[in-house]
């Protein structure tokens, strides 16, 4: 399992580097996009900044669960923009939110950590 979650480690992280960056740099067709949604620009950055932080998050030790939430959480969001706003090409952000989920379940047992809750029963 080491290296599935490694390899899908690193897709990931390509694409939300690639995809983050290019809407914090100011890509003409990232600015064209977040104008079609209508809520301004300032959703364009916090969803740059949210991308690279999300794939930073998925190399740090006992949080790549919420890396993996974080991006799945945005590739959530960006499915329904696709369906709802922007039209029906939903397939590469469901594509990659499935690739979230995944790595979401093989760190499953971080979630308690991050809950702050235990793994061992109360005595």
């Amino acid at each position: 399992m080491t290296y599935v979650s490694l390899g899908l480690r690193i897709l990931l992280s390509l694409a939300f580097v690639g995809a983050g960056g290019a809407k914090l740099a100011g890509v003409e067709m990232m600015v064209a996009t977040f104008d079609q949604i209508g809520f301004g620009q300032t959703l364009r950055y916090f969803t740059g900044a949210v991308e690279m932080i999300g794939a930073a998050l998925l190399w740090l030790p006992r949080r790549q669960v919420v890396g993996a939430a974080v991006l799945g959480g945005t590739m959530a969001g960006a499915v329904l923009t696709h369906l709802f706003i922007l039209g029906p090409s939903a397939l590469p952000a469901t594509v990659l939110g499935l690739l979230c989920a995944t790595v979401l379940y093989i760190y499953r047992d971080q979630i308690p950590e991050v809950l702050g809750r235990s793994n061992t029963p109360e005595t």
